[in-house]
């Protein structure tokens, strides 16, 4: 039997994807572009349109980080106003589960479920770091062991809050949270909005085994070199292994596998010949990777300051300085140590520059190639279990999904893997998700 693929729209936003220097790229603000995205991605019968958030402006040697300075709109604001000009498509909002509380988000979410008919997401993202932290009234931070305690017990009182809603009052005394009241919102149509998560770690799946209702998996390079698809999970089977140790330990949660979406964050990029995506590919990446952004960029390993080094040069011969503020408000991902010797290894045998190696190690064209070729990838990931679908991550503002809107989700429904009409009204029919008993407590 054919799986069905389902598919997602991320908003391009602040980050290292957008191709800001286009002559075809808009506002990253201007609500008409979050209308542009949003309609086409309805058009292609998508699941939901995902939008990211960030607390606070990164840094980067005490100055706002170049890909910061358009801002970042709150998340759930924008959603509701997406609600009132589409009709089918999934609103879905990263909201920080460490710098909020739980009866405000869950008001903000069911608010939206019910303005838009039953299309609420909610991605769930925690923060461990101070530099975010002095932007709260009570400042600080979690250590990375307390983040995912305080996010499980968030949900699951967020839950409770759907399930009474104007109902009943509710009491919940636990290690974060001591609150009791009266909800002021019914519950929601879907039950409760679908939940996502995003993150690799081993705390990461098992908070998404035991809580998410899709998992938004990071397959960007994490500073390895890139694999066929320039992937974290970039083969069909490293993706397999990823999806099937997600998936095994939902059983311990009395979950079943299909309770659960893994969806890989991707980009594609089409040509009419396998050559000619090649080539816009890689003139993708130039433009992403500025001499400018390369220096940056190996700050961020590196944690010192690079200016006085060519981008067209050679990687430096120092050592990266593991315990860094240089960069703040971004993840360093993995022993940097690590990834410097491994940025080497890749430089010297290929003998590529500074820019050429951040060019490589960093790309995120995951699938390159004509319609035909890229429908039929993307299926076999989805036919393998290696994924059950994608979020899809253009360069461009925004209109960079409507070439495969156009182009490659007629190929998929031809294969008998997409739809041809939504069937159902709520994000959770989308995702084949079922609606949640509810559970009322004392």
């Amino acid at each position: 039997m054919t799986r069905n693929v389902h598919l997602a729209a991320h908003f391009p936003g602040v980050n290292n994807t957008t191709l800001w220097a286009d002559p075809r790229s808009k506002s990253q603000i201007d609500f008409s572009s979050f209308e542009h995205l949003a309609r086409t991605a309805e058009r292609g019968l998508f699941d939901f349109f995902f939008l990211a958030e960030g607390l606070r402006l990164r840094e980067q040697k005490g100055r706002i980080h170049d890909l910061d300075v358009v801002g970042r709109p709150e998340s759930l604001t924008v959603l509701n106003a997406l609600a009132a000009v589409t009709e089918r498509l999934g609103l879905a909002a990263t909201v920080n589960a460490t710098f909020n509380e739980p009866y405000e988000i869950a008001r903000r979410f069911a608010s939206l479920d019910h303005l838009s008919g039953g299309r609420a997401a909610w991605n769930v993202v925690t923060s461990s770091d101070a530099f975010t932290g002095e932007n709260f009234r009570r400042g600080g931070y979690l250590d990375r062991a307390d983040r995912y305690t305080r996010a499980a017990e968030f949900v699951d009182l967020a839950r409770e809050l759907w399930d009474a809603g104007t109902e009943r009052p509710f009491r919940h005394h636990g290690r974060h949270f001591s609150v009791e009241g009266d909800f002021t919102v019914p519950r929601p149509p879907q039950g409760h909005p679908v939940v996502i998560q995003a993150g690799d770690s081993a705390e990461g799946r098992e908070f998404a085994a035991s809580t998410a209702d899709v998992v938004f998996a990071g397959w960007g390079s994490g500073g390895r070199p890139p694999g066929r698809h320039s992937t974290r999970h970039g083969t069909l089977e490293a993706g397999q292994a990823f999806y099937a140790d997600v998936k095994a330990r939902l059983a311990r949660y009395g979950r079943d596998e299909d309770d659960l979406k893994i969806m890989p964050g991707v980009t594609v990029v089409l040509g009419d010949t396998a050559a000619e995506a090649q080539e816009k590919a890689a003139g993708i990446r130039r433009q992403q990777v500025s001499a400018q952004t390369a220096l940056l960029t190996l700050e961020q390993v590196w944690g010192v300051d690079l200016s006085s080094y060519d981008p067209d040069g050679p990687l430096p011969d120092i050592d990266p300085v593991p315990e860094s503020n240089l960069s703040q408000g971004r993840t360093r991902r993995g022993d940097v140590l690590e990834i410097a010797e491994k940025w080497r290894a890749l430089s010297r045998a290929k003998g590529l520059s500074i820019r050429q190696t951040v060019i490589e190690t960093t790309g995120r064209q995951s699938f390159i190639g004509t319609p035909d070729a890229v429908a039929a990838e993307l299926d076999a990931f989805v036919q393998g279990r290696a994924a059950d679908g994608f979020i899809l991550v253009p360069h461009l503002t925004p209109g960079g999904l409507d070439e495969f809107v156009d182009r490659v989700v007629p190929l998929l429904q031809e294969r008998g893997a997409f739809r041809t009409e939504y069937e159902g009204a709520t994000l959770r029919s989308h995702l084949g998700l079922r609606t949640p008993e509810r559970t009322l407590t004392a």
